[in-house]
């Protein structure tokens, strides 16, 4: 008999043009009037920002805009955000973007009312509680940021990437419009898309897993696999970029009342460390620690061969994860991934810190094999040579 539990209060609202409704959905919230938007300088230089706060001002709200974030959100900049959401007087936060604005949009609506630090919140000194609306729109088809838990933040003065993840962080609107995704470049959409696909399948393995976690991951592997490549192939392909949402979207749900595992303790070292797109350091470690989980449960790692095609239903245990490792890697090769070895910074030397990181990240026991700093050695070794 499974014991779990299942949670999101996340108004979830998805179809082409929706975001240019934010004004209307946000008068039935009845969530204040005095909004404090969120984004990237990337997102506001696509032009995709600029038509929604037209709308919201029209509507009758007063935005403020806050654009000073990184691709790996840092502290100082989520406590410059609060500062200026304390400043302006802000109701709620808005954040428009992909992970890292929808990220720092969590953390300033829980900053900006209650003061305190990001690590006061991830290290257990302050208490979740009297958080602002957060109401996110993301870009990216990746983070599921828009439906979790969770806000990944980087300590500046020591590279490490804290989780702050409570359920009051949950947004209280999502607003998916694939319009907003048309626009991004291939290599993101490449990033970002396994991202997605890395939270399917670390949300249906870990030990914290549930029954509806996995019913979502499931069809999150078999929706992402499918429409990846034909939204990197074609930015424009409306189809594929639906889909691709509603796989991140999927996936978001999977791992936001589960947990994420060893790959991401992995790929939150290197991004805290080198600022590796999250995507990309997620790519390079999955086959990796998926040829060591395995071993844990030949049979649920053969489902997922199946759940993403790499395997037939016919196939022996043993054969579908090796065709599930084979399959990522080509998976991950024909959206030109980088190996680890390439990428910019990474150097053996440094292999002990990005060890000692991933050890001291909150998800490595969750891991559904148990993972130890030499385990996470020697697949650091593995992933470098490849």
């Amino acid at each position: 008999m499974n014991v779990f539990h299942y949670y999101c209060s996340t108004r979830i609202e998805m179809g082409m043009g929706k975001a240019l409704h934010l004004p209307e959905l946000l008068h039935s919230l009845q969530v204040g009037s005095s909004i404090l938007l969120v984004s990237d300088p990337g997102v506001i230089r696509a032009g995709l920002v600029e038509p929604i706060q037209t709308a919201l001002q029209e509507a009758g709200f007063a935005v403020s805009l806050f654009a000073s974030l990184s691709q790996n959100p840092r502290d100082t900049e989520c406590l410059a955000g609060a500062e200026q959401f304390r400043d302006t007087g802000a109701s709620m936060v808005v954040a428009i973007g992909g992970g890292s604005a929808m990220d720092t949009g969590k953390t300033i609506a829980l900053c900006g009312p209650n003061g305190g630090t990001p690590a006061d919140y991830a290290d257990g000194r302050l208490p979740y509680a009297n958080i602002a609306p957060i109401i996110c729109v993301p870009t990216t088809a990746g983070t599921g940021s828009e439906v979790t838990r969770s806000a990944v933040i980087t300590e500046s003065a020591t590279h490490r990437k804290m989780t702050l993840k409570h359920a009051a962080l949950r947004p209280t609107l999502a607003v998916l419009d694939p319009s907003l995704t048309l626009s991004v470049p291939p290599a993101v959409t490449a990033a970002t898309g396994v991202d997605a696909l890395v939270h399917a399948i670390e949300g249906y393995t870990c030990k914290v897993t549930n029954p509806i976690s996995q019913a979502l991951g499931a069809r999150a592997m078999q929706t992402i696999v499918s429409a990846l490549p034909a939204a990197y192939a074609d930015g424009r392909n409306v189809e594929a970029r639906s889909a691709m949402l509603e796989g991140s979207l999927l996936a978001g749900l999977c791992f936001g009342s589960a947990d994420v595992a060893a790959v991401h303790c992995l790929a939150e070292a290197l991004g805290g460390l080198y600022d590796t797109p999250h995507g990309v350091a997620n790519a390079v470690f999955l086959p990796h620690v998926l040829r060591f989980n395995a071993v844990e449960n030949k049979p649920m790692h053969a489902g997922l061969a199946r759940y993403m095609g790499f395997a037939a239903d016919a196939d022996a245990d043993e054969l579908a994860v090796e065709k599930l490792i084979d399959g990522i890697e080509a998976f991950t090769h024909s959206l030109d991934i980088p190996k680890l070895k390439d990428l910019p910074g990474v150097r053996e030397e440094d292999f002990p810190r990005i060890v000692e990181l991933s050890v001291q990240n909150a998800s490595t026991p969750s891991n559904v094999r148990t993972i130890t700093a030499e385990d996470y050695l020697r697949i650091l070794e593995e992933a470098y040579r490849s």
